[in-house]
């Protein structure tokens, strides 16, 4: 079988993770363990996770001129992603993000996206040829919104499918829907989307029709440790997750929908798209850190064959 294209728009950052007992509260010194270093960003987390799946990723970011830069390119080397539209700057450090697990694997994440936040529409334009032969195009939100708003432009341009992550929530323009085949907030995203606050106890399902009628015609929320709910013009359904020993939930988002992504390049429904989605997402957080945690496509076929090949 061909191997699908699937390009993502996104970021690259360092990710600083350590453990401690509690999130911390500010003027609080905390003992932590376990640190650790590594690559991450949304963007170059899904691009590494849909090359780990079989896909041929691209990613379009821009990273500074530094030592963090060299674990990104370093990186993409190793695991076969296509950096062509990856630039390095030397005006903006590259991103960084600093993670703090508590004993849960609940996580709590300050950003600075640094080099970043130079992309915009014209920076995507100069991979409109890459965007052009792919089958998936994927966009996050660490990149300022009308970077991923001209990437899912793009992507309808040509004829692709087009999945935005709008991680982390921002506020969208409604226009932005029509360009969008799939959105796939969290719960908490699902709420900042809609102006509300994350913890907005109304439920999920009602929010979503909202989120439709100002024209998100395809919604897909990750619930968590309660699966993933779809909600589109014909499907509304709610599938259950998969069962693990949660170790580090960072990157399950970031898992979930580069599984999503692959499974829908290579020809899969909705439904059959986000059970793959969910098996990838449960793997990741098995693991501590993001990249070592995203699953091989052996491991999440496995996973989807002992889980739902049998309903």
């Amino acid at each position: 079988m061909t191997k699908p294209r699937i390009t993502v728009v996104g970021s690259f950052a360092v990710g600083l993770t350590i453990r401690a007992p509690n999130i911390p509260v500010f003027g609080v010194t905390m003992l932590g363990t376990s640190f650790d270093m590594g690559p991450g960003g949304k963007g170059s987390n899904q691009a590494v996770a849909t090359a780990r799946l079989g896909a041929e990723s691209s990613l379009v970011a821009i990273i500074g001129k530094d030592k963090f830069a060299d674990i990104a390119t370093d990186l993409y080397k190793s695991e076969g992603v296509d950096a062509a539209y990856v630039k390095q700057i030397d005006q903006s450090p590259t991103a960084v993000g600093f993670i703090i697990l508590n004993d849960r694997g609940e996580n709590f994440i300050i950003m600075d996206y640094g080099a970043t936040n130079a992309m915009d529409p014209a920076f995507v334009d100069r991979a409109e040829s890459r965007i052009r032969e792919s089958d998936v195009v994927m966009a996050v939100l660490e990149p300022p919104v009308e970077v991923a708003m001209r990437a899912m432009e793009l992507g309808r341009k040509h004829g692709k499918k087009t999945i935005l992550n709008p991680a982390p929530a921002a506020p969208l323009p409604d226009e932005i829907f029509k360009f969008i085949d799939y959105l796939t907030p969290n719960e908490s995203e699902l709420r900042i989307l809609l102006g509300l606050r994350p913890d907005d106890p109304r439920p999920s399902r009602d929010l979503v029709e909202l989120l439709r009628k100002r024209g998100a015609s395809n919604v897909i929320v990750t619930l968590g440790d309660r699966g993933v709910l779809i909600v589109t013009g014909t499907i509304d359904t709610a599938i259950p997750a998969a069962e693990v020993e949660v170790v580090d939930t960072t990157g399950a988002g970031d898992a979930f929908n580069s599984g999503f992504a692959v499974a829908l390049a290579e020809g899969q429904d909705v439904i059959e798209a986000a059970r793959f989605g969910i098996c990838c997402g449960a793997l990741v957080c098995t693991k501590l850190g993001v990249i070592p945690g995203m699953a091989t496509r052996e491991a999440a076929d496995d996973m989807y064959r002992a889980i739902f090949a049998t309903r």
